[in-house]
């Protein structure tokens, strides 16, 4: 009897040791480290991002980035104009990446309250689909979320081409029509196919430069909703078509392009 106790207990020993073996050797297989930046997008990997606007964070939006705090509210028409709070500063310090552009004025707070973890990215704020494309891959790279920027730049890619197909069907007389950008929107005079006569800007139009780009006799003058300085070439004939440049506070940077193409297709049919 005695021996029999001696071999079950013996069983009953490999057994539970034959169970614990899988545990064991889940518990020793490697695991990739997260924000590698190889595009594989795993839940915690996610950057936490601050952006001062809605335009560097639909950048971040589009690139992947799914926690975005934005420092200038959408409803400032001229963001360079805003001054930071003490609690847009303290966002800042808590952030792993904080995005800027150069020519806003607060970019130096910004850098100055930036913590030892956080990452300065200045962004190339630009709606050039081409350019726009190339910085959200960049962001994507840096976040480590390349597969959701390649995802975005996808959908951009099919939505200008899109939009620019609607706004060549809509020329006046089938014909190109010739404009004049604030070098701010050139873009969309991009987005519709345009001849461009010329752009101005950011400061005022100088009475040469009105004499000049009215002499191209442009159809339309695509002026900055964010930098306007009231009509750009008055009595030349030319209708002005205002484009917004930033975002909504949903921060989808697709949805500018939809809203000029809009407002393009509206200054064509004379409406």
């Amino acid at each position: 009897m005695a021996r029999t106790r001696v071999r079950t207990a013996r069983l009953a020993s490999l057994v539970a040791l034959s169970a614990a073996l899988p545990l064991l050797a889940g518990c020793g297989e490697d695991k990739p480290a997260s924000g590698t930046g190889t595009g594989t997008e795993k839940a915690g990997d996610k950057p936490v991002v601050v952006a001062t606007t809605t335009w560097e964070g639909a950048f971040a939006k589009a690139a992947g980035a799914e926690d975005v705090t934005v420092i200038v509210p959408q409803s400032v028409h001229h963001a360079p104009d805003y001054d930071p709070k003490p609690s847009d500063l303290a966002a800042v310090a808590k952030a792993d990446f904080v995005l800027y552009a150069p020519f806003e004025p607060y970019a130096a707070k910004i850098k100055e309250a930036a913590g030892s973890k956080a990452k300065l990215v200045e962004v190339n704020l630009d709606n050039d689909p081409a350019k726009a494309g190339a910085e959200v891959t960049r962001l994507g790279a840096l976040f480590g979320t390349k597969d959701a920027a390649s995802q975005w730049k996808t959908r951009l890619d099919d939505e200008v081409t899109k939009l620019n197909g609607e706004l060549k069907a809509a020329w006046p007389d089938g014909k190109s029509p010739t404009v004049v950008s604030q070098v701010f929107t050139a873009w969309a005079a991009g987005l519709a196919g345009a001849t461009s006569a010329g752009t101005y800007g950011p400061e005022p139009v100088t009475p040469a430069q009105l004499a000049s780009l009215s002499a191209k006799k442009p159809a339309f003058v695509l002026d900055n909703a964010h930098m306007s300085t009231g009509t750009v070439l008055p009595d030349s004939g030319a209708k002005q078509v205002t484009v917004v440049n930033y975002p909504g506070e949903d921060l989808d940077l697709l949805a500018v392009y939809r809203n000029a193409a809009a407002e393009l297709k509206k200054a064509m049919s004379g409406s």
